[in-house]
This record gives C-alpha cells, structure tokens and sequence, in this order.
C-alpha cells in the first residue's frame, strides 16, 4: 500500500540527482579550465607579464577570450589601451548572457557586482540548460566557484611552468568553444534556435577574415537579439 511517501519524495529524490549530475559536469568543466588557465598563464609570462600579473589578470577579469586577447595584443607591441579595447570587445558578448540570466538569478545591491563577474559562457550554457530556477542558480554558482578556483590554479601552474606548455601542441586553444557547443547543443530543440544558431555562426565566420578581432561574436550575437525582438519570435521564461 502506498501512503504517499514515495510520491512527495519522487521530486526530491529527482533534485538530489539532478544536483549530483551538474556538479559531475561543473568538475569536469572546471578540469578544462584549469589546462586551458594553464596554457594562459605560460602564454601571459611568454608574453612579458610576471606570474603576478597573469594571476591577477585572471582573478580580476575571468574571461579567457579576453584574457588571450589582452596578452596577444601586449606581445604584438600595441598599447596598453588597445589590449584593453580588444578585450572589452571580447567580453562585450557576456553582457548579452546577463539578460538573460537576470530573471534567474535576481541579484539585488552589491550582489550584482559579483554576479555579474561570474556571467561567461560556461556558467550561462550550464543555467539555460537545467529546468526549474533552483537549479538553474545551483548550476550557474557551482559551475562559477568551481571554475574559477580551478582558474586561477591553473593560470599559477602554467605561469610558474613559463613556456613548457603550448596551447597549440596539447589543442587547449580549441577546448574552450568545443566545451560551449557541448553545453548549449542540448538547448537547440526548435527549429528556430536551430536557424538562428546557424545564421549566427556563418555570420561570424563569413566576417572573420575582414572584421577586427571580437566584432564576429558580437555580429554573432546581434542576430540572436534580432531574432528574440521580432515580432512574432517565440519566448520561453525561466521554469519554475
């Protein structure tokens, strides 16, 4: 006979599983952050930045695109202000993740400073991916605080190592998109997140060899904003 246990703790049972599976994948991405943060930190003192330098550029901007770009910039022998346009370029697309964040996560006063520091691709493909706003908050903060710790040892590592690691040779360079389309393919369930996914992309790469570094991800994004304000467009809120 059921006395209606089993039904109450069904859903429970359910979060408790669903919680272990995110943490399971938040490890495993946190793992590629910290080869991929390796190869930053051996880029960054090969670079002319002293371990320091490359530890605090991780800790303060937490964007490995715009990290790279920063250095890149740096060894080329541009300004200080061109590094750091470029890299703002780059970034630029995690202000379009905070719209879309924000009715999951509501942060409120200082919060919002925080938060907003740890709105990147991997924390927002892992939100947008689970069902129910609990989760969607317990996917962003442990994907965030898993990542960044592993980071920022990482960004130590390689920068301690200098130039034993080379992004290229292991193919850490290609880690970080690969991871992103992994996480945000489970999202692309209509027809229309499919179409905007692939005007999106030829989008960026019809514009790569011609557009300064960064404008391709923001074309990219542009047509996703375009897409979701036509009229017409189909919208899906935070499940709850």
């Amino acid at each position: 006979m059921n006395d209606g246990s089993d039904d109450a703790a069904g859903p429970e049972v359910d979060e408790r599983a669903a919680r272990r599976s995110v943490l399971r994948a938040a490890v495993g991405i946190g793992l590629y952050a910290a080869a991929f943060g390796a190869s930053f930190g051996a880029v960054a003192t090969g670079s002319g930045l002293s371990a320091a330098q490359a530890v605090v550029l991780s800790l303060v901007m937490f964007s490995g695109a715009s990290q790279f770009a920063f250095t890149g910039v740096a060894a080329a022998g541009g300004s200080a202000l061109t590094a750091v346009a470029a890299a703002l370029l780059l970034g630029l697309r995690n202000a379009f993740y905070g719209v879309t964040l924000t009715s999951v996560l509501a942060p409120r006063g200082a919060s919002r400073f925080w938060t907003a520091h740890f709105v990147i691709d991997e924390t927002t493909a892992m939100a947008v991916g689970q069902r129910g706003v609990r989760l969607q908050r317990y996917a962003f903060w442990s994907t965030g605080l898993i990542l960044c710790a592993l980071w920022q040892l990482g960004t130590l590592a390689g920068a301690l190592a200098g130039g034993i690691v080379d992004p290229a040779d292991f193919g850490l360079d290609a880690a970080g998109p690969a991871v992103f389309l992994a996480l945000l393919w489970p999202g692309l369930t209509s027809r229309e997140a499919r179409w905007v996914a692939v005007v999106g992309a030829a989008l960026a790469l019809a514009l790569v060899p011609v557009a300064p570094q960064g404008v391709p991800v923001l074309a990219a994004a542009g047509v996703a904003v375009a897409a979701g304000l036509r009229p017409g467009a189909t919208r899906t809120g935070p499940a709850s």
